[in-house]
């Protein structure tokens, strides 16, 4: 393995929240950027400030001839190790060094951690360079364009600052921003990075670039639109969690700029192509993900202009009624309720509540949003869900002195004994908590086992188990037998229904990696539900699966069940070691310090703490069952396996006959040739019984027109034909 000390890159970025958000300045000013390139030089440990600081200048001044008296260059107000250098390593005017605090001056990458003061370089673009006063401004007129870090400390929990061994370089120049500054343009968006899009904006809206309201818009679009091809490349997927409601917040907020350029259909995805030929070369992802990074925007359009118009509708009747009333806040209820019936963003909100020369009450809304959340929380809250059953109990159990957490054993045995640590019994019910059990409780998607306690010589049914702070709650619905703390009592679990079980679920594993091999790695689970009888599957995906992709999806499975492919189940993992194994994960899932990983040979490496068979031969046959749309952007599969598959080809087969069966009862009504009494009473016999004529898709006077028709001469061909 090769040891690096220096490299130099570009960085894909995305910036929308958190510190450096500049989303509201995106499309308004001429450089921020929700998506940008970050080009940068890097030093592990080898070359540090003297030569960062003189390399830079040689390749502005140097290489690419930027005006020196338009540059200014600025340090860290204790920094002096940093001027000196910009003094003896390169020949600017030192009046052009300036010092500023931490504010703009020193970088940190959190709270703790490491840090270090920074020099940045900036350019002057006013006409008659008078941009002094205007440095770290954020200003167009004058604007950064290189940031140089010296990372020489690390910051501990209480703030101090202590040095590193070794200290390091971490350069970072906006390229959209230097790409206009070598073309001679005052814009970002004047460049050959956007021009291209902004003309494909102007095509498709039938309008041109200029006026305020149609460059913004058009600036906005194009921003957001690169932002979106980029983070769905790389497997993010709109929707209503983490990374996913970022991207959805960006979406919808560019479909409402295109309302103000007068585009009612879904148009973000018919940019795509332009993104793609733009970036393509150097990003050669992008290009053998277009269309699905097509599909996914296209499908997410669709589903937000069903709303859209109704929530813009809404939105103008509380501008007109906070005008009405005279003030300038929209209040944060009705924001709310934008947000959670038409599924504006708040940032959506906000923006046109600006152009309406108002703002939002942002701290009622947000009450009504913690209001929400605490709803949500409390109504779980000192509950546990016995899922066969479907009771909820609020429980008090009497606990064993000493009483730790249950200890699962599931995974190796189905049968166990253990010591009863806590206990309630009323109503003839038992709520039974024990120091080890095999019974699994619902997780992950895997319902929870049933099975059977044995003590003092009586078996008792368990019909269901719910997992609260550690202890696992056995429900005993009927029994008069009295349970007594620090009693032994031997669990087991119904084997049967748990094979089916693990049947199902190692199955979801072979169905999600057969989905991502399909339909692409853009896929990934949203919810799941594993039972006996059958499975049932959700993924994030754009469109309906066709019928060939389903029968691929069905061999794909179906022949990794054949191969027979040992289970490798990986327990109490660190979790970064599990990730460095590439099992599968996705950003904003939360995992503990410590994972179980369950693999299938080379096809399926996932997290995952349920029950699986030891080899997918177990399986037997796999058959999707339906394959529907449960949300934007979310399709769910319902399956099923083995003994469940014979089952499901039973009832098609009983289908069949009762349709059978129909067909031939009609057949025998209607039967041609059967004699029967006469049609029209004086017309004489007829072949179709008054039974069948009495329908009432065939009435009476339905059949007289029809033999009144049939009676007329017919007319020639020339007489049908209309005059010329």
């Amino acid at each position: 393995m090769t040891t690096y000390t220096r490299a130099a890159d570009t960085q894909k970025c995305i910036r929308v929240s958190g510190k450096h958000n500049d989303l509201e300045e995106v499309g308004r000013d001429t450089y921020h950027h929700t998506f940008f390139e970050m080009l940068g030089n890097w030093s592990f440990g080898d070359y540090y400030k003297k030569e960062a600081i003189a390399w830079a200048w040689e390749l502005l001044t140097g290489v690419w001839g930027l005006p020196k008296d338009r540059l200014y260059a600025t340090v860290y107000t204790t920094d002096d190790e940093a001027f000196e250098y910009w003094k003896s390593e390169t020949d600017i005017d030192p009046s052009r060094i300036l010092r500023f605090d931490e504010k703009t001056n020193f970088w940190e990458m959190g709270d703790v951690g490491p840090c270090g003061p920074c020099s940045e370089i900036h350019i002057d673009m006013t006409p008659d360079k008078s941009g002094a006063g205007l440095v770290n401004a954020d200003r167009p007129e004058v604007m950064e364009i290189w940031n140089l870090v010296f990372i020489q400390y690390s910051r501990d929990k209480s703030g101090e600052l202590h040095a590193l061994p070794k200290r390091h370089i971490d350069t970072g120049m906006g390229f959209e921003r230097i790409c206009a500054v070598l073309q001679g343009k005052t814009s970002n968006y004047d460049t050959d990075i956007f021009l291209p899009l902004i003309r494909r904006i102007e095509e498709l809206s039938a309008r041109p670039y200029d006026g305020a309201e149609n460059e913004i818009a058009m600036r906005v679009i194009a921003d957001h639109v690169r932002m979106l091809t980029f983070a769905i490349t790389d497997g993010a997927v709109p929707s209503n969690e983490g990374r996913g409601y970022v991207l959805r917040r960006i979406l919808r907020r560019a479909s409402r700029f295109g309302r103000t350029l007068g585009m009612r259909e879904p148009f973000l995805f018919r940019i795509v192509e332009t993104v793609v030929e733009q970036m393509g070369d150097v990003f050669p992802e992008v290009t053998g993900k277009r269309e699905v990074v097509e599909n996914i925007i296209r499908a997410e359009e669709e589903s937000f202009n069903a709303t859209l118009d109704r929530g813009l509708e809404i939105f103008e009747q509380v501008v007109s009624r906070v005008k009405q009333e005279g003030s300038n806040r929209i209040p944060g209820a009705d924001a709310f309720k934008l947000y959670d019936t038409y599924g504006f963003p708040l940032d959506l909100t906000t923006l046109m509540a600006r152009e309406r020369g108002l703002e939002v009450d942002e701290a009622e809304f947000e009450k009504r949003m913690t209001e929400q959340k605490t709803r949500s929380r409390n109504a779980s809250k000192s509950k546990f869900t016995l899922s066969i059953t479907g009771e909820e109990s609020e429980l008090e159990l009497d606990v064993a002195p000493g009483a730790g957490e249950t200890a699962f054993t599931g995974y190796d045995t189905l049968e166990t004994e253990a010591k009863i640590i806590g206990l309630r019994q009323e109503d003839g019910k038992a709520y039974v908590v024990v120091d080890k059990t095999p019974f699994y409780v619902e997780s992950g998607g895997q319902v929870s086992d049933v099975g059977v306690m044995h003590a003092e010589g009586h078996t008792l049914a368990v019909s269901g188990v719910a997992k609260t702070s550690g202890a696992i709650v056995h429900l005993i619905p009927e029994t008069n037998v009295d349970l007594r703390l620090s009693e032994i009592v031997r669990l087991r679990v119904d084997a049967e229904r748990r094979k089916a079980i693990m049947r199902n679920h190692s199955a979801t594993h072979l169905l999600h990696s057969a989905l991502r091999a399909v339909l692409g790695p853009h896929v990934q689970q949203a919810g799941s539900l594993v039972e006996a009888r059958r499975l049932r599957f959700d993924f994030s995906h754009y469109d309906k699966l066709t019928d060939e992709q389903i029968r691929d999806i069905e061999t794909l499975v179906n022949e990794k069940i054949r191969e027979a492919i040992p289970r490798t189940h990986l327990r109490d993992l660190p979790f970064e070691e599990a990730k460095k194994m590439g099992a599968l994960m996705f950003f904003g899932d939360k995992y503990g310090d410590r994972v179980n990983v369950v693999q299938f040979g080379d096809f399926s490496l996932e997290f995952c703490g349920g029950t699986h068979v030891a080899n997918t031969a177990e399986i037997g046959l796999f058959k999707i069952v339906s394959e529907s749309s449960i949300a934007s952007g979310t399709r769910r599969i319902e399956a099923v396996t083995g003994a469940g598959v014979e089952e499901y080809i039973r009832s098609l087969h009983a289908d069949l006959a009762e349709a059978r069966n129909e067909t031939e009862a009609l057949h025998a009504r209607t039967r041609v040739g059967k004699r029967t009494r006469p049609l029209v009473p004086g017309a004489g016999e007829g072949t179709v019984s008054r039974d069948h004529l009495r329908r009432p898709d065939r009435p009476w006077r339905a059949l007289r027109r029809h033999e009144s028709a049939r009676q007329q001469p017919r007319r020639s061909e020339s007489a049908r034909r209309p005059a010329a």
